[in-house]
């Protein structure tokens, strides 16, 4: 279901990279901020809890802890290295679990950053069902937005991310324009 091999493609970003944003693929640290920014710009203040599908090195946590110190954190990765790392890191609850055929957890929110890009479009879809589903309040993800066709990435259409929102029941919002083809979408009960 991924596009490729997922465990190669994170492994020879570590050994070229270390446990860095560069080791998974994100262009700098900068980079994988700009669009943490946006994630929590569409999370609700008075969110409690969060689950992260996909958190590789559970970044996303310290971002978090950085601008929010009261959330619960749980991270979830298919990866054993990730899992390893992250918790590492953090001291949070990181569990491994690949999203597409695990049972989830339920979390007030999920939030994934990143995790959509080397999937196919139909595993990509079924990613964000399965999380908006686990969740009581909503799911807050970016995806790579364009018609490209990559041997590597997935790009997805907003229109097909709306209508897959709408299709869910979900009040779907999005936002762009932060980084050329990026897309933030939340997709709230």
């Amino acid at each position: 279901m991924n596009r490729i091999d997922n465990e190669h493609f994170y492994h020879s970003g570590i050994v070229k990279y270390g446990f860095t944003p560069e080791g998974l693929r994100w262009n700098s640290r900068e980079s994988q901020e700009i669009r943490f920014f946006q994630l929590l710009s569409l999370l609700p203040l008075d969110a409690l809890s969060v689950v992260d599908a996909g958190c590789g090195f559970a970044d996303l946590f310290s971002y978090i802890r950085s601008q929010r110190n009261s959330i619960d954190y749980t991270g979830l990765d298919s990866l054993e290295i990730m899992v390893q790392e992250a918790s590492r890191r953090t001291g949070a609850r990181i569990n491994r679990c690949d999203i597409l055929i695990d049972p989830l957890p339920h979390g007030e929110f999920y939030l994934c950053s990143g995790a959509l890009n080397i999937l196919t479009r139909n595993a990509a879809y079924r990613f964000i069902e399965r999380c908006y589903r686990a969740s009581s309040r909503g799911l807050v993800f970016n995806f790579l937005e364009g018609n490209k066709e990559s041997n590597t990435f997935n790009y997805l259409q907003e229109s097909d991310i709306k209508y897959l929102g709408e299709r869910l029941g979900a009040r779907v919002v999005f936002r762009r324009h932060y980084y050329e083809n990026d897309c933030t979408a939340a997709f709230y009960k």
